[in-house]
């Protein structure tokens, strides 16, 4: 088995155990599902925005432990303050150290949330809502096309936006008309590997009407720039802050450099 494959297994579980606690009728009756959701399409297009992506995570199944010590709260005020389009934030918990309390915690900034996890159920849907997500993420590799075109309209009836990932050539089979963003992993989910080549292969066979997302192996600002000139509107990094003793302040020096090469391109 893949690490994907035993996370999806995990994740069938997790869900048939959740649903025996708390009821969709129950998730209906939260707060936050009764809020409009923020859109991060429109955010990606914004000029006065970075198109980055910022994400909080505390660990993954190929690094371990990257940060356990900074919070939700002060990364993701500081990713709103210096310009993020979105925020992402891990709810998977036994193999990203994530949960939808993070979530939650995470709607005071008033930006888009991307809940980032493996769906696999409309439950985890609605959960989302439930939980202050704007963004839900579908990925191809766990999904058959009809799921994502299922999970996409039950998504939209509740407001949410829908980023479909995928990181090869098979998986563009999964795009329709109907996601409103496509995200490239350069991480290989299989193997863990990275290469941003992958988004630079798969770019132009991207519908430009579908503003396409770059994810993984983002490190530094230069890589921003190679990825705006293919045609990609937003970018994806988390490891990269996440991984400085202060994510912060390594989120704003990104963000002051990337400014200057872009001025300067």
């Amino acid at each position: 088995m893949t690490i994907l494959d035993t996370i999806v297994a995990q994740k069938k579980i997790e869900v048939a155990a959740k649903q025996s606690i708390k009821s969709i009728a129950q998730l209906e009756q939260s707060i936050f599902f009764k809020l409009p959701c923020l859109s991060l399409k429109s955010s990606l297009l914004d000029s006065n925005k970075t198109g980055i992506i910022a994400e909080y995570k505390r660990k993954s199944p190929s690094k371990g432990i990257i940060n356990n010590t900074a919070t939700i709260k002060e990364v993701t005020k500081a990713y709103t303050q210096f310009g993020a389009a979105g925020i992402s934030v891990l709810t998977d918990e036994p193999f990203f150290g994530g949960r939808l309390s993070d979530l939650e915690e995470a709607t005071f900034n008033k930006i888009p949330l991307l809940r980032k996890d493996f769906m696999i159920s409309e439950y985890q849907i609605i959960e989302a809502k439930a939980s202050g997500a704007s963004v839900i993420l579908l990925i191809a590799a766990c999904l058959s096309p009809q799921q994502v075109k299922t999970m996409t309209k039950l998504a939209h009836d509740l407001g949410l936006e829908v980023l479909l990932e995928i990181h090869n050539q098979e998986e563009l089979a999964h795009i329709n008309e109907a996601v409103d963003l496509v995200g490239v992993n350069n991480r290989n989910l299989k193997n863990f590997e990275v290469s941003i080549n992958i988004s630079l292969d798969l770019i132009q066979q991207i519908p430009s009407s579908i503003p396409a997302i770059a994810e993984s192996g983002i490190d530094n600002p230069n890589t921003i720039v190679t990825l705006q000139k293919a045609g990609f509107a937003g970018f994806l990094i988390g490891e990269r802050f996440m991984k400085e003793s202060n994510p912060s302040i390594a989120f704003a020096n990104f963000v002051n450099e990337l400014k200057l090469k872009q001025n300067a391109g």
